[in-house]
């Protein structure tokens, strides 16, 4: 298993950014960032999970092992977003609510793609 920088450009491209964006973005050297996208350098699994984390996609798409680039988990901070922290803690917390929020959220749904 071995990392494809093919697939960081392709990421950040889809993100619409530049190297040093990115760079900024994981809090590293633009020229560090830019020999995993050179392919001069091979990131640690913990960088990879972090620039997967970050970019929003996955450590699988990065190293090639599936052709899916999007997320399948979403990390939600406190600090960030508290509203919406809440409201899926309180998911988490009772089934029931999470049935009627979903409901709402169908009902939502149909209603925008009328």
């Amino acid at each position: 298993m071995s990392f494809r920088p093919d697939r960081l450009i392709a990421v950040r491209e889809s993100l619409g950014i530049n190297k040093a964006e990115a760079a900024r973005r994981l809090n590293m050297s633009a020229m560090g960032y830019g020999r995993y996208e050179h392919g001069e350098r091979e990131p640690s699994f913990p960088t990879v999970s972090f620039i997967a984390h970050s970019f929003g996609t996955t450590t699988d798409y990065l190293y090639g092992l599936s052709d899916d680039s999007a997320a399948d988990t979403i990390t939600l901070s406190s600090d960030k977003n508290p509203e919406l922290f809440a409201l899926v803690r309180s998911c988490l917390d009772s089934d029931s609510t999470t049935k009627r929020l979903l409901s709402y959220w169908k009902k939502l749904n149909m209603e925008e793609r009328t």
